[in-house]
């Protein structure tokens, strides 16, 4: 029954619409059957009806609710509350999917109480087919311009480079730095835009990107979808960056930290290598990269783990050139 309906489903992803009949030729069933299997999928919310009869179509459905709030005495946990309560679309999410969902909202929120300046956040959920995609929007200073002027880093991409490490935070004494760390992680999709510059996290091709914005957008945009058949258990994302409940491990894309695709310089690796003391464990991932000099690889995996022996580097995905240039630099 289900690979059925999964079948059925497949027919609409691109969002036209198709009477019965046609699904009914095309899976090689009765139009009963057809007609059967389409109208459980729109009680359960997955496709919309149009028209009557012969002649009704079927398309994918879709739901959206937009709401703002006042950030002063904000608590993130009433938003949650709000948007999911009794007859909510959040309501009848599988609970794995929820606890995503209810995760990333709430520090997405809390970031923008605690960090923006902004006066109001806000919030939208839009259900196509079975994805559920989530935005958090502010006109505050930014999150780039915000962590570039706290660490006093020269541009807003040095700003994103260290976001993407992980444990970056301008309050330290109410923040790890973790929330949009594992927020970028449990997603099937992340993305913040602020200011020049947008971050791209896709875990569907198990890839990260980083864009300019044009032009230049006014506070932080960030969005996020969650697609419940690929959906990972929260718990098991959070232990694989942990030992003993403690953030010990990252997983940094080399790529990020240059426009290109050759890392040559010692400055480029110092940029790298900041901030990585906090951790026990840096996969440093090489994909995409395609060359790599003595500099570089002499200050990240001679220079830098000399001074830090209890981080371990654990270099992946490098090309033949890659590879050698970083065995001959490693302790």
């Amino acid at each position: 029954m289900k690979d059925r309906k999964r079948q059925i489903e497949a027919h609409f992803d691109r969002g036209e619409a198709h009477q019965a009949g046609e699904i009914a030729r095309s899976l090689g069933v009765t139009r009963q059957t057809a007609h059967r299997h389409l109208r459980q999928l729109v009680a359960e919310g997955r496709l919309i009806a149009e028209g009557a009869g012969r002649g009704a179509c079927y398309r994918r459905s879709s739901f959206s609710d937009k709401r703002r709030y006042a950030t002063a005495g904000l608590e993130e946990d009433r938003v949650w509350s709000e948007m999911s309560g009794p007859g909510s679309v959040l309501e009848r999410l599988p609970q794995k999917v929820r606890h995503i969902l209810h995760y990333a909202l709430t520090e997405m929120v809390n970031n923008v109480i605690d960090h923006s300046g902004a006066s109001e956040v806000f919030i939208g959920i839009a259900l196509e087919g079975d994805i559920v995609g989530m935005e958090v929007r502010d006109e505050g200073v930014g999150i780039f311009e915000h962590i570039r002027v706290c660490l006093s880093l020269p541009s807003e991409l040095d700003a994103l480079q260290e976001l993407s490490k992980g444990k970056t935070t301008t309050m330290p004494d109410k923040h790890t730095g973790e929330g949009i760390f594992f927020t970028s992680k449990v997603s099937s999709r992340f993305e913040i835009r602020s200011g020049g510059l947008r971050w791209v996290v896709d875990n569907r091709g198990g890839d990260m990107a980083v864009g300019v914005v044009e032009p230049p957008i006014v506070g932080t945009t960030i969005h996020f979808e969650v697609d419940p058949s690929e959906a990972r258990d929260l718990t098991e994302v959070f232990a694989e960056y942990t030992d003993d409940f403690h953030f010990t491990k990252t997983r940094t894309i080399i790529k990020l930290f240059a426009f290109g695709t050759e890392f040559v310089s010692r400055s480029q690796a110092k940029r790298l290598v900041h901030g990585l003391e906090h951790f026990r464990e840096v996969v440093m991932d090489f994909n995409g990269v395609d060359l790599v000099g003595q500099g570089f690889a002499d200050e990240v995996f001679r220079v830098w783990a000399k001074q830090h022996p209890e981080v371990e580097l654990v270099p992946v995905e490098m090309n033949d050139a890659v590879a050698f240039m970083v065995g001959r630099s490693i302790l």
